[in-house]
């Protein structure tokens, strides 16, 4: 028989048990994976779209001439008086190029999540609360564009309601998986419903739009 040494112990590969109180580490499912790829995707596109609008017409207007965005569709419908405006650049740039970076990581953290990533209770607050800002930044930006503004821009939109979507299923997962403290009926809520809210959220925004406008879409 065969002797077995220390030497030899020490150099097969040895198990690596979670440490005891290691923080606990929670993956997604796929549909909520690919939701967030899916809404980050759109937020990218709706940025980059209004990114290069913006230049386009920063740069019509050093030569003088004029540039009329393609969705600049009537008077309401109008993404070159949003562009132009400015609650456009709130932090001194562009809002868009703000939304290129944190949509770009929303569809990072989704592809990181198809592939098996599983996170901390700090990274998933951490990505909720990214989240609820936005949220928060859109809302402001829809009272400004209907209320101040009286313009609507198509692509803006897109980025509202991408936000929103990310926002509520996100806060779903954080509050069924004990990351955020919550009753039991409210967990059992998130559990079953969770495609109400942001529904809902959606037909508020619709909701204000048409009145907003009411003459001018039955006119």
């Amino acid at each position: 028989m065969s002797k077995t040494t220390v030497k030899d112990v020490s150099m097969q590969p040895q198990p690596s048990p979670e440490r005891a109180g290691a923080p606990r580490r929670e993956g997604a499912s796929r549909a909520l994976a690919l939701l967030l790829v899916i809404t980050g995707a759109a937020g990218v596109l709706a940025a980059w779209v209004i990114t290069l609008d913006k230049f386009k017409l920063l740069e019509a207007e050093v030569k003088g001439e004029t540039f009329t965005p393609g969705c600049s569709l009537n008077p309401v419908v109008s993404c070159g008086s949003v562009m132009q405006s400015d609650q456009a650049s709130v932090f001194g740039f562009p809002n868009p190029m703000l939304g290129l970076v944190t949509y770009g990581i929303v569809v990072c953290v989704g592809m990181s999540l198809l592939a098996g990533a599983r996170f901390p209770r700090w990274y998933w607050l951490t990505l909720n609360a990214g989240m609820l800002f936005g949220t928060v930044f859109c809302a402001w930006l829809m009272y400004q564009s209907l209320y101040r503004i009286n313009a609507l821009c198509l692509w803006c939109c897109l980025a509202w309601v991408a936000t929103l979507v990310m926002f509520w299923y996100v806060t779903s997962f954080n509050v069924r998986n004990g990351f955020l403290p919550a009753p039991g009926w409210l967990r059992g809520f998130f559990g079953e419903f969770t495609w109400v809210l942001p529904v809902l959220h959606v037909g508020v925004i619709g909701m204000l739009i048409l009145t907003r406008w009411w003459t001018f879409w039955t006119g």
